[in-house]
């Protein structure tokens, strides 16, 4: 369904309803709702699949209308708060991945009552924040993301956002290999990831994407009241290990989980420990951290 916001048009997707609150999936700035689509299949194998399931693609993303000039966050996660309203929910638990997890933290400041819980799924952190800041600086303590942020800025310099190229190299196989330093075992990703990377990666909004996030002050989360747990690979190629304890510094109620055998899209590669770990936010049964190793 679309959903008219203040952005534009919302695309979203919504599941069976159940009558419990709804659980959104916001997906990061290298994708689309279907990046989401190795969890649902995961969530509906289980013993208790997941129900009233929101998963839209963010404006600028996927089949959503860009985000206007000027909008920032906010923008991002208003839009999505209408977009499940308007399914007629009034609490929701939220899951972001990646970019998504700035959204979804800022939806449970701005809107402490309805937001249950929030998992983040290889979230961004301040060191990316900091590469996007201080390129030269920062980016040789992230070089996988600073690597990933110069070729987006390139091809977003070409025509039609570098679709050309894109789909070239994808004829030529080399998308797969691009994209393995994101994954902990890229042999034993499927080659349609790949492939659904290469559609759905929009390289002006990951850059503008990576701009919003830098300028935002994450303060803000300071009134987050929800517990707030997170999942993180310990092989993600996005992230430094001083991200969590940055996190524990801005939320309330923070504790995070390292996976040995995952990357930046920890919900590909252990879909079964994301989805723990929602449980777990949910259910409230992860202590918080006051150190993080």
């Amino acid at each position: 369904m679309t959903v008219e916001t203040a952005t534009g048009p919302v695309v979203v997707r919504a599941g069976r309803k159940a009558g419990g609150p709804a659980v959104v999936l916001l997906h990061g700035a290298a994708g689309s709702w279907t990046t989401w689509t190795p969890l649902v299949a995961a969530s509906d194998a289980s013993a208790r699949p997941l129900s009233d399931l929101v998963i839209p693609d963010l404006p600028g993303w996927g089949e959503s209308r860009s985000l206007p000039a000027g909008a920032g966050i906010g923008e991002l996660s208003e839009a999505v708060v209408l977009a499940v309203r308007s399914l007629g929910y009034t609490s929701w638990h939220v899951v972001g991945h990646s970019l998504g997890g700035f959204v979804a933290l800022d939806i449970a400041a701005t809107e402490p009552d309805a937001t249950l819980s929030v998992t983040l799924v290889s979230p961004t952190g301040r060191s990316v924040t900091d590469a996007v800041r201080h390129p030269l600086r920062a980016g040789r303590r992230l070089p996988g993301f600073a690597g990933m942020l110069l070729a987006m800025r390139f091809l977003a310099a070409l025509p039609a956002d570098g679709r050309g190229l894109l789909r070239t190299l994808r004829r030529a196989g080399l998308i797969r290999r691009l994209a393995s330093p994101l994954f902990a075992s890229p042999r034993y990703v499927h080659s349609s990831v790949a492939d659904a990377l290469a559609d759905e990666i929009r390289p002006e909004s990951f850059v503008r994407a990576a701009k919003l996030a830098a300028r935002y002050d994450t303060r803000v989360w300071r009134r987050i009241t929800a517990a707030v747990r997170s999942v993180r690979g310990r092989h993600d190629v996005f992230s430094a290990d001083s991200d969590a304890a940055a996190f524990v510094v801005d939320i309330p109620d923070f504790a995070e989980r390292r996976l040995d055998d995952a990357g930046h899209f920890a919900h590909i590669e252990d879909p079964a420990a994301v989805l723990g770990t929602m449980a777990e936010a949910k259910d409230e049964r992860m202590p918080r951290l006051t150190a993080v190793g």
